[in-house]
């Protein structure tokens, strides 16, 4: 088992931050594409090698995010039509997600077996989610996904900020 923090600095023009281990040692590194599009983030390992990106499909009527593991396509989060409140769907190869993830409370299964837990801090300065990682052969993949959907709340936050 091993646990590992996503912790974003608030009021970060640049979208840069830091996965640390239990020890606020860096893990993994996360830049995203501030003035770019597609808008996009990388995510770096400590070799600097990047093990994952998440790309914002542009010209779409509904958002859709793609998330890359390892140069594979795995995970696709897209907004569904609702009029009331905004709802997104995850379709992910061979994972399921239990819990409520847009609140950053959930958990991970591959196969039927746990595979990593997520729970957001609440008394930290900025965003900062707890990933519990149970299979470490599924890490690459569950920081991508944490990072993906953090993505995805982002932008819903920056659309209806706008908006109003």
């Amino acid at each position: 088992m091993k646990k590992l923090y996503i912790k974003q600095k608030v009021f970060s023009l640049s979208e840069k931050f830091t996965v640390t281990d239990e020890h606020d040692q860096p893990c993994y590194f996360v830049e995203g594409s501030f003035f770019k599009i597609p808008k996009h983030f990388l995510i770096h390992d400590k070799q600097q090698r990047e093990i994952g990106k998440i790309t914002k499909k542009t010209f779409t009527w509904l958002p859709k995010f793609f998330v890359e593991v390892d140069g594979n396509d795995r995970i696709t989060l897209k907004k569904e039509l609702s009029f009331f409140k905004s709802r997104y769907t995850i379709s992910a190869q061979d994972i399921e997600i239990q819990g409520n993830w847009w609140d950053m409370n959930f958990a991970v299964s591959a196969q039927g077996e746990k595979v990593a837990e997520i729970t957001k801090r609440w008394f930290s300065w900025g965003d900062t989610y707890e990933v519990t990682i149970l299979d470490e052969s599924m890490e690459r993949l569950i920081i991508s996904l944490v990072i993906a959907i953090d993505c995805v709340k982002a932008d819903e936050a920056a659309a209806s900020s706008s908006g109003s």
